[in-house]
């Protein structure tokens, strides 16, 4: 197997942090042109095995702490870090990976996770950063904003309401997550939706030394619904049948066709582990062994873990039981829990020389 590839002269791992860097197109379509010559790079679509790398949500609202929901993790620097090893990750493997795709968070001003959606008994809209359980919304403690029926219920906010209760209840059913309430992330139009600087750049010179897609799965822009899972909305179905959203099947028969696919991103408390699980409840209907061509980059992801302003060095909630926990749970069940730095070619299963 051949030696890992060298990091290209452009990459700057001090851009990992930096909000406003922005990689030159242009100028990446000439090096990536001189780097395939240099390196002998064949096109991805040349044949061969089909190596998927799958980016969750590596967004600057992500990614950078001027982000509105930086993934700091408990160090409080994890997602800055991630992004780094994430980039040099493409970088040293040009040539074994096929394709790249990357999931972005997608939302609009009032969805059912944020505060706008809702008001308390004051009218008053909540603050983000707490849990919205189905008692207090059948209490009447915290209802949708009236307001917000004409466009999202044809006017009915009784149906509305129903169906906020409803939305609860089904999330505590399921038993993976509470409704909670995060602060306006991710807005379509705003900086804070587009790729991170250095994994924009990463992806691009991929694409145009490979000569290969660079393709984009939006999600999260249902305004029912949460959508952490690139794979799946939270809750399909409203409370009087009717049909909320979609799986997104189409990139589940793409991912399982991989002959190897390779997760990493943003959060592993959130959106990778809704990711995972959805993605490994499909193998268990398909096919269990599928599992040990997954692999998950366990040194590219970090939890949320939201900072206690009134108690400097704590935590407000923090999430990173719930991705341990998960992590362990991927492992048993045969998912190939690695590291970025650690050699492609000493991995276990398909990507391994072994």
């Amino acid at each position: 197997m051949a030696a890992e590839l060298p990091i290209p002269e452009h990459y700057d791992a001090r851009r990992a942090g930096a909000w406003n860097y922005r990689p030159d197109a242009a100028g990446l379509l000439a090096a990536a042109g001189a780097w395939r010559e240099r390196l002998g790079l064949r096109p991805a679509g040349a044949g061969g095995r089909r190596v998927l790398l799958l980016l969750v949500d590596l967004q600057r609202d992500f990614c950078l702490p001027e982000g509105t929901l930086f993934v700091g993790g408990r160090g409080g620097r994890g997602a800055v870090e991630d992004s780094d090893r994430i980039a040099r990750f493409i970088y040293r493997h040009l040539d074994r990976l096929s394709e790249v795709v990357c999931t972005l968070d997608t939302h609009f001003p009032h969805q059912i996770f944020f505060p706008s959606f809702w008001i308390d008994a004051e009218g008053q809209n909540p603050r983000p950063h707490r849990e919205v359980s189905a008692a207090e919304v059948a209490s009447g403690a915290l209802r949708p904003d009236p307001a917000l029926a004409s466009w999202l219920a044809g006017g009915d906010y009784g149906w509305l309401a129903r169906q906020a209760e409803h939305y609860c209840r089904e999330l505590e059913r399921a038993g993976r997550y509470r409704l909670y309430l995060w602060p306006p992330h991710c807005l379509l139009g705003g900086d804070g939706h587009s790729l991170v600087g250095v994994i924009q750049e990463a992806r691009l010179f991929f694409a145009f030394a490979r000569q290969a897609p660079a393709n984009i799965e939006i999600k999260g822009g249902h305004p029912l619904t949460e959508n952490y899972s690139v794979l799946s909305p939270e809750v399909l179905m409203a409370h009087d049948g009717r049909r909320l959203a979609e799986r997104n099947q189409r990139l589940i028969d793409q991912l399982l066709a991989a002959d190897a696919l390779i997760v990493a991103g943003q959060a592993a408390s959130h959106c990778v582990k809704s990711t995972m699980e959805d993605l490994l409840a499909e193998v268990a209907a398909r096919d269990a062994g599928l599992a040990g061509r997954i692999y998950l980059l366990a040194d590219c992801t970090s939890a949320v873990a939201v900072p206690d302003p009134s108690a400097p060095g704590a935590f407000a909630f923090d999430f990173t039981p719930q991705a341990e926990a998960a992590l362990a749970r991927f492992a048993a069940a045969g998912v190939n829990i690695v590291r970025s730095t650690e050699p492609m070619a000493g991995w276990p299963g398909p990507l391994g020389e072994a």
